[in-house]
Formats: structure tokens, C-alpha cells, sequence
């Protein structure tokens, strides 16, 4: 019997086989790994805490400088498992071994009699259409084909609330699914409620339709997917029945300005790596990023319902940050949250300047920082409290930075202002001379800085040895990295100064709205670049001016801070010009794979697509109701 024909009330994970049942693989070492990571972890923490200590303690210490110690405790505790994470993934990119099973890498196998169905659903709210259909026909037109086994449908959900929007989405979703006839089934629906945001969105497909599936690869509106992809994740979850979401590496495309063109090469070079890093040691607890990942509908739909917080927004109200949590729920309920990070064809686009970046920042904040109240959530594995812990650090990290830095700009200047007093008591015959401190300031900081930028240093190494012509070359391509690392460094305080603001209105009350973001390039105005940043402009030469004035030294020290705070205006500006990025990659340089070497699928984002006739629109499947029960965070009562 095929899939097509289940209609009988059996939930289509119910077809599997008993033999497929049994091929349930558990990711081996998990504790070993885990403590290997511990340990580098902790060694290398305790040293830099140490040498900061020693730093620190010369003539005693000031309350004032344990401040500055426990901040730097936690930022530097950050950069550990960056690198750590970085230096693990690189081994295992450079020997091709799997990061989960730690085996050569080979496509997985599924028994030979598994039966699959699979909805590839894509949840729009007030999006640009023609946009989103680009990349969704170019998705559609790549999938595999059907056969009795494996069955693929896609499903646009909307939920936009703006009349003229969901016009044009009925006319070019209709016309799409009239071009697609015969070649994949597409259907659309339209919720009249925004409730719940996005997982609202998902929560009521699945109560409708989601029997109707066994996996659901969740597209968002800027997705493109290969087919050979879709392929392989549908392989994975038909392999290992007990994996409930399996989440893949989105890499940006499609980019234009400096500033697009600078993360989509940093994402491309970089976030492999480190993603196989990170899976070496999440295993079978990995996280989910609410996009580009198949899960398992079946548990889904019984264990990730999730409930208001208590309280009003920004911290109380809807979960904003739902695939954390949803990801953590799986786990709770013993299903494996994996990351496949060797696909290549996941794909995803972003903003194209620093300010709808930020914007789409202040969204994630929000959302985040709501996780720190699920930490003690009842039953959660404890990586995925470490989920929710990062998350939020994200962003919380930028605020200890900037509270670092201010704490050792008022302890420098209250040190060059201060006169010195040698004779600390009216009977003091000597003098009690100032103690140099110990020679760690360097070391401290080099290490940390090889720390920083190791990451950059190991992807380029595999970039040189793997496919330096994806990358424009190797000469090239070294180029290319140092450039990106020169604008990361000087647009790093500029996001630091927004993440913080973002932080502190957070936990003053101020709540955001989630509005789609902005996909489309274009060049900043200067007024529209000057109005966001001026103040902090001015923070940065009053920084500059007071430190010159009173401790020089130190004012050498802070050069990046203040030079990319006053530089802000000018960043934002040039760095959303297309044409200066156009002129970049004319040179060959922040070249990427998805433009020296396109997959098909974004070869075909650009080809314009010939017309298929057909009935449209075409008719919504029938339902198979199903529920999805509200799930608690609370100890259950005895």
C-alpha cells in the first residue's frame, strides 16, 4: 500500500518497519567526548583566570578590579569554547570523519524497505512574494521525485495580516503552482490569527495536517534547499528511527555589499568547521535554528506545544525564540536533536547592512533572553540548558565587554589622576614603592588574541587544502581573510554598543515588534547612517579625548574601540554599498563556493522559469486532525 492511500487513521510513522525500528543508533563516546571537552575547557579557563588573577593581585586587590576579574571570567570562558570547538572541528574536517558517529563520512542507510512521506513547509508572514517565490520554485524544481517509498509535498503557510500582501500571495502562489503541475505538489493556506507568531503558524498545520506526514522540513521565507539535500536529510531520519530533528549548516548566498559579502564569505569558510566542532560534543543533544532542519512530525507534534510565559513582554508572553526550546523539549522526551554539518546544500539569505542586521538582533535578544527563564526548566538535558545559557550570553556577552572596558577606563584614569603617596603613615621610615606586576600582561593577551582569531586561521588552512579555487585561489583567499578579520574588528564595537543598548531595553521592559526583515540590498543614506549611530560617535572621541589626555598609554590600548565607534557612520555607510562589493568580488576577493561553483538550485534562482499549464489553485489535501498538547516546564506535582 502506498502512503498516498493511508487514510485509514495510522499515523504514517506507524508504516515503518519493525525492521527499521530496530536500526536505532545511539552516537558512541557521548560521555568521553563530553569530558575530553570539559577538560580542555576548564584547563585552558582556569590558566587565563589565573594569569589575569596574578595580573591583578600585586599591592592586593580593589574591589574595582574584582569586578574587572569576574567579567573577564566570563568573556574569556566565551572565547574557550569558540576555539576549543574550532580546533575539534578542523581535526575532523581535515580527516573526513563524521562529527556524530566519528566514522568516515557516508550518506546514510536507510532500510531497503522504508516508506516516507514528507512536507517541505515554509511559514510567511507580510513577506515580499515574488521574493520568496524565487527561491521557492527554484527549491521545488530540484526536489527528487516521487515514488511509492519517498513522497514530497510543500506547503506555504501564511499567516500576513496585510490585505494587499495576501492578494498577491493567492495570485503568485496560484500561478506557481500552475508552473509547478506535474512536477511537485504545492498547496498553500492562509490563517486569518498571527497568534503565537511563527510556532502558532506550525501548530496549526500540524493539527490539521501533520498526521498526513512522517517528517516536515521546515523552510523560512529567505530558504533555498538542493534536492540532494532534501534527499539525504529525508535518508537520515528514515535510518535512525529514533532522531527527531537533524538540523543542517544554512549558508548565506546571494549577496551584494561589502558588508553581505564579508559574513556570507565569513559563514562559508568558517561555520562548517565549527559546527562539526559543535557536534562533536551536543551528539545526540544538539540545537535547532528554526530553519533549514527536517524533523520528525510525529514527535513534534506530541512534545513541542509550547506555552506562554508567565508574564507581560518582553520577558513573559510568547516563547519569540521557539526553536531552542522546541529542541530542548525533543530531547527532554528522549528523542535525538542532531546537526548535520557536511551538506552543502542549505542555503539562506540575510541582511544586507549593519542596521536591519541589528534589527534582526534586537529580535533575537528579546527572544533569548526569555530562555534564562526556562534554565531550571523540570527534566531538560542539561546541554540543553547550556543552549539557552549561550543564547542569551550571546548577546549579554556585549554588554560585559563594554562594562570591561569602562570599569579599566575609570581604574586607568583614577591611576594617572590620583598622585601617588610612597608614605602610607605619619611613622613610616621607607617608602612602600609600587610593585611591578608580573610579566603575564602580554602573554595573557597574545593568547587570548590566537584564541580570537585561530578559528579564522583554521579555516582558511582547510580552505588551502580542501578547495582553494572555490575561494578564488589561495593567494586570494588569504587576502580575503585578512580584509574580513580587519571589518569584523572594526564594526565589532559598533555591534557591541547595539547589543548592549538591545540588553538594557530588555531588562528595562521595552518590547519589539517581529516584523519580516529586510533581504534586499542597498546602500545606507548617510542621514539614515549618522541618526542611528551619532551618539555613540560622540562616545567614542569623548573616550578617545579624556583617555589621551590623562593616561596616553592606555589610550593606545582602547584604539579599536574608540576608532570603530567614531568610524560607525562611515562603516554603515560603505559597508552596505553594492558596488563597492561588486568591485571586491570583481577582484576576486570574499569569493564564495555558491559563486565560483553554484549548485543547481541556485543556478536556477536566476533562470527565468518556463511556464507549465495546469489546474489552479490546487486543491488543499484532506485534513487528519491531530493534537498538540500545551507542554510544561514545571516539576510534575507528586
Amino acid at each position: 500500500m502506498s502512503l498516498q492511500d493511508n487514510t485509514s487513521g495510522a499515523t504514517p510513522t506507524q508504516a515503518l518497519s519493525a525492521h527499521a525500528k530496530r536500526r536505532q543508533f545511539r552516537p558512541p563516546w557521548r560521555r568521553t567526548r563530553r569530558a575530553l571537552f570539559a577538560g580542555l575547557f576548564f584547563a585552558t579557563d582556569a590558566l587565563g583566570i589565573w594569569a589575569m588573577f596574578q595580573i591583578l593581585y600585586v599591592d592586593g586587590i580593589t574591589p574595582l578590579e574584582l569586578v574587572i576579574l569576574g567579567l573577564f571570567s566570563l568573556t574569556f570562558s566565551w572565547i574557550i569554547i569558540a576555539f576549543w570547538s574550532a580546533v575539534i572541528g578542523f581535526v575532523l574536517t581535515l580527516c573526513n570523519r563524521d562529527p556524530i558517529t566519528l566514522d568516515r563520512i557516508q550518506p546514510p542507510r536507510p532500510p531497503s524497505d522504508a516508506q516516507s512521506r514528507t512536507v517541505l513547509v515554509m511559514p510567511i508572514h507580510n513577506e515580499d512574494i515574488s521574493g520568496v517565490i524565487t527561491g521557492l520554485e527554484a527549491t521545488c524544481r530540484d526536489l527528487p521525485a516521487d515514488t511509492p517509498q519517498r513522497q514530497v509535498e510543500v506547503f506555504v503557510l501564511s499567516d500576513s495580516t496585510d490585505d494587499t500582501i495576501i492578494e498577491q500571495e493567492h495570485l503568485e502562489i496560484g500561478a506557481l503552482q500552475g508552473r509547478l503541475s506535474g512536477i511537485c505538489h504545492l498547496h498553500y493556506r492562509h490563517r486569518n490569527s498571527n497568534s503565537g507568531r511563527k510556532a502558532g503558524n506550525l501548530k496549526e498545520f500540524c493539527e490539521r495536517w501533520g498526521k498526513r506526514y512522517d517528517f516536515m522540513l521546515v523552510l523560512d521565507a529567505d530558504s533555498v534547499m538542493s534536492g540532494s539535500t532534501v534527499s539525504a536529510l529525508i535518508a537520515a531520519m528514515e535510518a535512525n528511527p529514533r532522531l527527531g530533528l537533524l538540523q543542517t549548516v544554512p549558508i548565506p548566498v546571494h549577496q551584494d555589499s561589502l558588508f553581505g559579502r564579508a559574513n556570507q564569505f565569513a559563514a562559508s569558510l568558517y561555520s562548517p568547521m565549527l559546527a562539526a566542532g559543535l557536534s562533536f560534543w551536543h551528539a545526540d543533544a544538539a540545537n535547532y535554528f528554526g530553519h533549514n532542519a527536517i524533523l520528525r512530525t510525529e514527535a513534534f507534534m506530541a512534545h513541542c506545544g509550547l506555552p506562554e510565559l508567565p508574564g507581560a513582554p518582553p520577558l513573559g508572553g510568547d516563547i519569540l525564540s521557539h526553536d531552542f526550546v522546541e529542541a530542548a523539549l525533543l530531547r527532554r522526551n528522549g528523542w535525538q536533536v542532531q546537526m548535520q554539518t557536511d551538506l552543502e546544500g542549505s542555503y539562506e539569505e540575510m541582511p544586507s547592512h549593519i542596521l536591519d542586521y541589528a534589527k534582526r538582533d534586537r529580535r533575537w535578544v528579546q527572544g533569548n533572553l526569555q530562555h534564562l527563564r526556562l534554565l531550571g526548566g523540570h527534566g531538560l538535558h542539561p546541554l540543553s540548558r547550556l543552549h539557552f545559557l549561550f543564547g542569551a550570553f550571546a548577546y549579554i556577552s556585549s554588554l560585559v565587554w563594554l562594562t570591561i572596558l569602562v570599569i579599566s577606563t575609570i581604574d586607568a584614569l583614577v591611576r594617572a589622576i590620583a598622585e601617588p603617596n610612597f608614605f602610607t603613615s605619619q611613622a613610616q621610615l621607607f617608602p612602600d614603592w609600587p610593585i611591578a606586576p608580573p610579566p603575564l600582561i602580554m602573554p595573557l593577551l597574545l593568547g587570548t588574541l590566537a584564541m580570537l582569531l585561530m578559528p579564522k586561521v583554521l579555516g582558511m588552512c582547510l580552505a588551502m587544502v580542501r578547495r582553494p579555487s572555490a575561494f578564488g585561489g589561495r593567494a586570494r583567499l588569504a587576502v580575503s581573510v585578512l580584509f574580513e578579520s580587519l571589518f569584523a574588528m572594526l564594526i565589532a564595537p559598533l555591534m557591541m554598543m547595539f547589543h548592549s543598548l538591545f540588553v538594557i531595553n530588555v531588562l528595562s521592559g521595552r518590547t519589539v515588534a517581529w516584523d519580516p526583515q529586510s533581504r534586499e540590498g542597498r546602500a545606507v543614506a548617510w542621514r539614515e547612517a549618522w541618526r542611528h549611530t551619532w551618539q555613540g560617535s560622540l562616545a567614542g572621541l569623548a573616550w578617545a579625548g579624556i583617555t589621551w589626555y590623562y593616561t596616553p598609554v592606555f589610550f593606545w590600548w582602547l584604539t579599536p574601540v574608540w576608532l570603530g565607534l567614531m568610524l560607525a557612520a562611515p562603516l554603515i555607510r560603505l559597508s552596505s554599498s553594492l558596488t563597492l562589493g561588486q568591485t571586491l568580488r570583481r577582484a576576486g576577493l570574499l569569493l564564495v563556493p555558491s559563486e565560483t561553483d553554484p549548485a543547481r538550485v541556485l543556478r536556477a534562482q536566476d533562470s527565468p522559469a518556463e511556464t507549465a499549464s495546469g489546474e489552479w489553485p490546487a486543491p488543499t489535501p484532506q485534513e487528519m486532525p491531530g493534537e498538540m498538547p500545551e507542554q510544561s516546564f514545571a516539576a510534575p506535582r507528586s
